[in-house]
């Protein structure tokens, strides 16, 4: 559909709501100025007027899911990403922006089942299989864990995110070699990781 054809719909949708095009604008605007100085309560209140006019709206609960983690109001960012995945559920970002906060608060079974939803849509998605890698790992389910990493190491052979994943798992299940060798690699890629220094150092 043609930009100006999309544009002109939800101006008319937000209009019906009591907002025009420019205001809501104008609030995102805003909102992200704040974001960028780390105010994220007035960023968060820049945005109430949207929220208000639109409180099922998929991109202002996206956003606020976002703001709310930011701030660490946990429960608030759960809230409103709920309602995203509400408003949008084969949406993966709203998925993943869920996760934040269930991590934030080491709800790592919650997060697993979310990834498993993930992933079930995406099968290769980057964030979502190592968000799982980690709290598998954190559950002690390492076998599975290390499935999925080499899963993604098939096709991100030099990541290092992956592989600190993996170098971590070794030395965890007592493979310290293994955990040597892999842990040496990633510094070879980011000579700054701080991770894999410390558990080299061990």
């Amino acid at each position: 559909m043609d930009k100006k054809i999309v544009m002109f719909f939800l101006f008319i949708f937000y209009s019906a709501f009591g907002l025009s095009y420019d205001e809501i604008k104008d609030a995102y605007y805003r909102s992200y100025q704040y974001e960028k100085t780390g105010n994220y309560e007035d960023a968060i209140k820049s945005l109430m007027p949207v929220y208000k006019s639109y409180p099922e709206g998929y991109t202002i609960n996206l956003r606020l899911g976002w703001l709310y983690y930011l701030d660490k109001k946990y429960a608030n960012s759960i809230f409103h990403y709920e309602k995203a995945m509400k408003s949008a559920p084969y949406s993966i970002e709203a998925k993943l922006g869920y996760t934040l906060p269930l991590l934030a608060q080491g709800k790592y079974t919650d997060v697993e089942k979310v990834c498993y939803q993930i992933l079930n849509t995406d099968f290769y998605n980057y964030y979502g299989n190592l968000r799982l890698s980690f709290v598998l790992r954190m559950q002690k389910k390492y076998d599975t864990a290390e499935k999925v990493i080499n899963k993604m190491l098939v096709i991100y052979p030099t990541d290092v995110n992956f592989l600190l994943e993996l170098g971590l798992l070794k030395f965890i299940t007592g493979k310290k070699d293994d955990a040597k060798k892999i842990l040496g690699d990633v510094l070879i890629l980011d000579p700054e990781n701080v991770t894999a220094k410390e558990y080299l150092e061990k």
